[in-house]
């Protein structure tokens, strides 16, 4: 029996199947350890964010181990199958692409819907040219795996020994050769919306991948004119890339006299960049409806007067509070966030009422832990607390984390109504505008009542319309008839 040596094990790696793609999802295995592949055999089928590709294998030999199970993302690069080619053919590091020219017609696999597709060819009806290659990029040689010293070279920028075969270029170095940036097609779409030029953004993920978060702020960055050609420059063979550092960016001219320059930063800085990252992640819904509330009004002066109530901060938005703790018990469903990496609705048991609130230092939003669970002498003590805390600016960053559900008082400053953004990780948001002696139609005849608009914006992800139409419902009815405060409650 042959022992199998590590020499003799090739590790076949996740190729980008797609231009500029970092990672794609392995659907099925169409082999299995023991199974003997030959060189050209399709193995799995994986799926990118733009296509589902089957992937064939360089090499003939037996098939060791599969790296991942169906159902894995695979980062691009990362080895999926072990193949012992013991007695094979020479492996090859990747399939060579093939040159321009013309390519024969792929036949369709029967009693399906669907062509296969390999890598390097793509699906053809008829006979098509490959488009010619840009003269940037390197393309793939056949040559041994690359040695570590080798790899140590390449990666502090130096040049390959003379007697070394070029190893093939990875996706991302195709890529940066070519002058085109690193992004996922969402993040691409998303630069489109916003009219962001990606060559102009700087990256934070790994490989010098660009983020959403990267888009994001560079479209709310101010726009800055060019310093000079940014079309990338081709570097002679063999040359080592030189390394640039951005300079530093002139600092901008203006009357003092007649504008004021103030940096955003701190709490400011991160309100902003959560605001658009919510406003371009989470589908949003606003419905409005208006209602009088003088009933409430009414209670809300008795309340002052109550003894169980003295000392505590007892105003409109307490019974607003309230209002929608009801009504979010009534509607669980609506308590929830959207997992987009596990791609799941979480439906919260609790519920962190947050209360957006204007200070000095921006606008911030601390939540009072568990409100479902607080009577109403209990929760406009917290309401107290948090108000008084924000305005001396002591709310800790706790505070302000874990909330599930937003009321912000835009009333406060006579504003009628408006559509609130959500708070990123929440799935509602309720505006409470401001309360007017209006006329009114009340038992049938018109007259001057406490009035206000409400506001619910939601993810419509999550809460669709007749959920987010049912809450908003809920408390109108409430504060029409704070008597179901008892009944409801």
């Amino acid at each position: 029996m042959t022992t199998m040596t590590e020499a003799s094990v090739r590790e076949f790696k996740m190729p980008d199947v797609g231009e500029g793609l970092t990672e794609a999802e392995i659907l099925k295995w169409y082999v299995q350890p023991g199974d003997t592949v030959t060189d050209g055999q399709v193995v799995c089928e994986v799926e990118t964010a733009k296509a589902a590709v089957e992937l064939p294998i360089p090499y003939d030999g037996v098939v060791r181990e599969l790296r991942f199970p169906e159902g894995t993302t695979v980062d691009v690069g990362t080895s999926i199958i072990a193949v012992d080619v013991t007695g094979g053919s020479a492996p090859a590091a990747a399939p060579a692409p093939p040159a321009p020219q013309e390519q024969p017609e792929e036949p369709k696999a029967e009693g399906s819907g669907r062509q296969p597709v390999l890598v390097g060819y793509g699906v053809a009806t008829s006979s098509t040219k490959r488009r010619p290659r840009k003269a940037t990029e390197i393309p793939a040689q056949e040559s041994e795996p690359v040695s570590a010293a080798v790899q140590a070279e390449l990666n502090g920028h130096g040049t390959l020994p003379a007697t070394a075969s070029a190893p093939p270029a990875p996706a991302s170095a195709q890529a940066v050769a070519a002058g085109r940036p690193l992004a996922k097609p969402p993040v691409r779409k998303l630069a489109k919306d916003l009219g962001v030029d990606l060559a102009s953004v700087v990256p934070s993920g790994p490989d010098g991948i660009i983020t959403r978060e990267d888009v994001h702020a560079a479209a709310a960055a101010p726009a800055q004119a060019p310093a000079g050609p940014t079309a990338p420059q081709p570097t002679p063979a063999g040359t080592p890339a030189p390394v640039t550092t951005a300079a530093p960016a002139p600092a901008a001219s203006y009357d003092s006299g007649r504008e004021t320059r103030i940096p955003v930063k701190g709490v400011r800085k991160a309100t902003a960049q959560a605001m658009v990252g919510s406003a371009f992640t989470a589908p949003h819904v606003t419905e409005f409806v208006t209602v009088d509330v003088t009933r409430t009004m009414k209670l809300v002066e008795e309340l002052k007067r109550d003894k169980d109530m003295q000392g505590l901060r007892v105003n409109p938005l307490l019974l607003i509070a309230k209002a929608l703790l009801v009504a979010i018990r009534r509607n669980p469903d609506v308590n929830a966030s959207w997992d987009e990496a596990n791609q799941e609705i979480v439906r919260k048991h609790y519920v962190n009422l947050g209360i957006a609130a204007a200070t000095p230092r921006g606008l911030i939003v601390p939540n009072i832990k568990d409100a479902h669970d607080k009577t109403l002498p209990q929760l406009a003590e917290a309401l107290g607390e948090l108000v008084a805390t924000a305005r001396e600016g002591r709310t800790s960053p706790a505070a302000m984390q874990g909330g599930t559900v937003t009321i912000t008082n835009v009333g406060v400053f006579g504003v009628d109504t408006g559509t609130p953004i959500l708070n990123p990780g929440e799935s509602a948001i309720l505006a409470v505008g401001a309360i007017k002696l209006q006329p009114w139609v009340h038992k049938g005849k018109v007259k001057p009542r406490q009035v206000t608009t409400l506001a619910l914006s939601f993810d419509h992800r999550l809460v669709d319309g007749e959920l987010g139409s049912k809450v908003l419902a809920d408390v109108a009815a409430v504060l029409e008839q704070p008597k179901r405060l008892i009944t409801w409650g």
